[in-house]
């Protein structure tokens, strides 16, 4: 059973550029593996992130030490690709704010294995946050028009960068090729494109949810309209692969941008995420490992309990 998932998953990576994964049974919640190459001289952690389907702030988190300009010729690099599934009905689309990431739950066809595709994203900056809720799709367009809101016009025009009423579509255009629109009222809230794949992975935008070029592209292709849409916010995830139980922690979002983040010095909250996850499979927990990871958040899911 495992070579046969393993052969699936090396099909499945290089079909579409490692971003769909087999859908592990519940209550096991751990994909993919994690992947270390050599940097050359001329690499960024941004190329890099880009050529992995990474997003900017995960590659930095789980590369502490590392010039994210400069590398350097010959420098380890780990490719954080093994995530844990957010606590979540596995349905549909989940976009988890706090580790900039979209987790997509299409529907198996007959006779064929469940999969997940996974995706990063930039979301809102600091006074334009992302809505939490559930919402869905309500359309998709290829080569949209951009008609900014007002607020982001005289945000602009503050800036002496004033906006047009209407961009078209094109290379000046922020939304790229393909957006996807939300039904959170007001209609202002998409999934798109972008036309500056430089900031995937950060914390930039005015709300929207963003995307690689090449991803959304797949990605507008797989999903149909009427798509439920989940927007949570899990900086601390917790998960089973087989008999270990993995954690997977990320730094909480600002709470003046609407995070629902705790104190990471207060542990209750990871005690009460090991009592959840051990209730029905009793494990012994690393405490010490546990509170490491909880207090030094580096996006990579790291085992937590001891092999007996």
């Amino acid at each position: 059973m495992m070579a046969w998932l393993a052969a699936l998953n090396s099909l499945l990576c290089a079909t579409v550029g490692a971003a769909t994964y087999p859908l592990p049974a519940a209550p096991d919640a751990v994909i993919g593996e994690l992947q270390y190459v050599t940097a050359h001289y001329e690499d960024t952690l941004m190329a890099l992130g880009r050529k992995y389907s990474v997003g900017f702030e995960e590659l930095v988190s789980a590369n502490p030490g590392i010039d994210p300009w400069l590398p350097g010729e010959g420098t380890q690099v780990l490719i954080p690709t093994r995530y844990v599934l957010p606590n979540s009905p596995r349905d549909g689309i989940v976009v988890n704010i706090a580790e900039h990431r979209i987790y997509y739950f299409p529907k198996a066809k007959q006779g064929e294995p469940a999969t997940v595709q996974t995706y990063p994203v930039s979301i809102g900056k600091m006074d334009w946050k992302t809505p939490l809720g559930l919402t869905r799709i309500v359309n998709k367009q290829a080569k949209p028009v951009w008609y900014p809101p007002e607020s982001v016009r005289q945000e602009h025009a503050a800036r002496g960068e004033p906006l047009a009423k209407a961009i078209p579509a094109g290379p000046d255009n922020p939304l790229g090729e393909f957006a996807m629109r939300l039904g959170i009222p007001g209609g202002a809230y998409l999934i798109h494109g972008t036309n500056k794949p430089v900031g995937i992975g950060m914390d930039i935008t005015h709300g929207c949810i963003r995307m690689f070029p090449e991803d959304i592209e797949f990605f507008f292709k797989e999903v149909p309209v009427q798509t439920p849409v989940l927007i949570v916010d899990q900086p601390y995830k917790m998960g089973w692969s087989g008999d270990q139980l993995y954690m997977e922690v990320h730094k909480p979002l600002d709470a003046t941008a609407g995070s629902a983040a705790t104190d990471t010095s207060d542990l209750t909250g990871l005690t009460r995420m090991v009592v959840v996850a051990t209730e029905q499979r009793p494990a012994k927990i690393d405490w010490n490992d546990a509170e490491q990871l909880f207090k030094k958040p580096s996006g990579v899911p790291t085992a937590v309990t001891m092999i007996r």
